[in-house]
């Protein structure tokens, strides 16, 4: 899954930048503010999803360009690109060796992790953005997982709409939306207990000697076929039409993560233990999608070395070198990579300008 290259047009704080990429490490060293996270964003975006910000669309295009965005990767010999038009800066674009194709069907392309900055408050904050993260991680090794969590979400959002009119819904019309919310629902909610299991067996086999080792449980109502979901959405009915909204499903699961070693809550750790908790997940998330799908997902890891002491920083490229794949990094100072391989291709990244060092 290595890039050859990466194009962006009018992205953020770059009108233009071609970047020729290799597999290994992809270094970006900078000040704060120079645009070394805009590439790892534009990245991001050759997957579903809203990217590792979660921005709008309309807020990555250039300032000064023409309201557009656009990106583009060569993937061996194919190419796959996303962006927007000027006219429909909401309304996001996909196209795969120039044939338009769905957002969702990038997942079959590329598997893109992430790990930022703005991640370090994933377990203190609240369910629905440990429920995103735990979808990104499922969406990298089963492609359809997407489209069933949108369509999921649709069903639901039409289905919490009848529910809250005051009038008395149609009921031929929300047993169709009761038959795919548990459609759909069965089909999300298996997903995600598939991959908390097999997660949570890399992590029991992962080297704890770098970063600690966390223990994963999806925490939701244990309803994953599809009659366990119609038979609750069934008799919530009328619970639901009080509260005017879906009570129970898919849409409430948790993912609660433990210190295994301390046997504490993840959010009760310190911050430098979250961080290392949340690196041994993604790092054992990218050991399973080369398990299973016999090829290395690309690392995208924003400002990681800073927060890292000399000794784990080593180790930590030590580890990434041995597993092969594409890492791309970013920090502020050049000498936070001076363990990384010799091989490795350094940019200096200035006011939206991008120079091999």
């Amino acid at each position: 899954m290595n890039l050859s290259q990466l194009t962006l047009q009018n992205f953020r704080n770059y009108p233009e930048l071609r970047l020729t990429a290799a597999p290994g490490f992809m270094v970006f060293s900078g000040e704060n503010g120079a645009g070394k996270t805009n590439v790892l964003e534009a990245l991001s975006l050759l997957a579903p999803g809203r990217g590792l910000r979660r921005a709008p669309l309309r807020d990555m295009a250039c300032q000064e360009g023409p309201g557009n965005s656009a990106v583009a990767a060569q993937l061996g010999d194919v190419q796959i690109g996303t962006g927007t038009d000027p006219d429909a800066p909401e309304r996001r674009k996909t196209r795969i060796n120039e044939a338009a194709a769905p957002t969702n069907d990038l997942a079959q392309w590329l598997s893109i992790l992430w790990l930022t900055p703005a991640m370090d408050r994933l377990f203190m904050e609240g369910a629905a953005g440990r429920r995103n993260f735990l979808d990104r991680l499922v969406m990298a090794l089963e492609p359809a997982h997407a489209r069933n969590c949108a369509r999921y979400e649709a069903a639901r959002r039409e289905r919490n709409r009848l529910l809250a009119d005051d009038s008395i819904a149609d009921k031929n019309w929300l047993e169709g939306l009761d038959v795919q919310l548990a459609q759909f629902g069965s089909l999300v909610a298996e997903a995600r207990y598939k991959m908390v299991q097999a997660l949570d067996l890399m992590l029991v086999q992962s080297d704890s000697q770098i970063f600690a080792t966390p223990t994963l449980q999806l925490v939701d109502d244990k309803l994953r076929t599809e009659v366990q979901l119609h038979e609750m959405l069934q008799q919530n009915s009328l619970a639901d039409k009080a509260a005017g909204r879906t009570l129970r499903g898919p849409h409430r699961a948790d993912l609660n993560v433990l210190h295994a070693a301390k046997q504490q809550q993840a959010e009760k750790c310190s911050t430098g233990e979250q961080k290392a908790l949340l690196f041994s997940i993604i790092l054992a998330h990218a050991d399973l999608i080369a398990e299973r799908r016999n090829d290395r997902p690309i690392l995208l890891l924003d400002e990681v070395a800073a927060h890292l002491d000399p000794q784990r920083r080593a180790a930590l490229f030590q580890k990434l070198e041995e597993r092969g794949g594409q890492v791309w990094l970013t920090g502020t100072e050049p000498g936070l990579f001076k363990d990384i391989p010799n091989n490795a291709l350094h940019f200096e990244v200035s006011n939206g300008t991008v120079i091999s060092r």
